[in-house]
């Protein structure tokens, strides 16, 4: 079964755009126009994702989505909007957003962020905890690693990684997996800096987590 796509657009001509490209790929998109509106139809059907923009007639954006986290509802949720600034990115994941893309994008790089968030194992909730060894858990939401219940702050390339390595856990991630999954479509990825996080992430997890198959890619395992 497709998976269900709400979208949350006041431009229609927008709308439209990203309706007829996702339908295309094979999703249900259910359109809104407003946060009122919107509102309402949360309330009313279950959805796989969400797509929001902030500045819409009625509820603006991070308030439906706030409100729908308290709620109760754990659908991952990705903002759409042309706000930029690191206030607004702050506002947007204090709501409860699980990506953050900014106008004008490419349909393409909405589709890998899209496809990203939906097959993870582990979806929006405000207080859980994915346990990776013993003592050692990572919070999928806040993207931190927790060492013995102490946080150990990690660098966003590092936190998307390590979710990688936990949706995939005991598969072989090929190095083009691990680019699409961090980089976007724009950043040129990077092999040393790869290697970085792979060092870093070993260096929290245990030298022997993390394992290189050579010209394969890369393996969590149990230390």
């Amino acid at each position: 079964m497709s998976a269900h796509i709400f979208l949350l657009e006041d431009d229609i001509n927008l709308a439209q755009t990203i309706e007829e490209f996702l339908e295309e790929e094979g999703y249900k998109v259910t359109l809104a126009y407003d946060g009122d509106s919107a509102q309402s139809t949360l309330y009313e059907e279950r959805f796989d994702l969400l797509l929001l923009d902030v500045n819409v007639p009625g509820i603006d954006g991070f308030s439906l989505l706030k409100s729908s986290r308290e709620d109760g509802n754990e659908v991952p949720a990705i903002f759409i909007t042309s706000m930029d600034s690191l206030k607004d990115v702050e506002t947007g994941y204090e709501s409860g957003c699980d990506d953050y893309i900014r106008k004008p994008f490419a349909l393409k790089e909405l589709l890998l962020r899209i496809e990203s968030l939906l097959k993870r194992e582990f979806f929006h909730s405000p207080n859980s905890k994915v346990t990776v060894f013993k003592d050692i858990d990572f919070d999928p939401v806040g993207m931190a690693l927790y060492i013995d219940n102490k946080e150990q702050p990690l660098q966003p390339k590092e936190a998307r990684l390590l979710a990688l390595f936990l949706k995939r856990r005991g598969e072989v991630i090929s190095h083009d997996a691990i680019f699409e999954s961090l980089w976007t479509y724009d950043e040129t990825p990077s092999e040393g800096a790869l290697r970085t996080y792979i060092k870093n992430l070993r260096k929290y997890l245990g030298k022997d987590s993390i394992v290189s198959i050579k010209k394969l890619g890369y393996k969590l395992i149990r230390p």
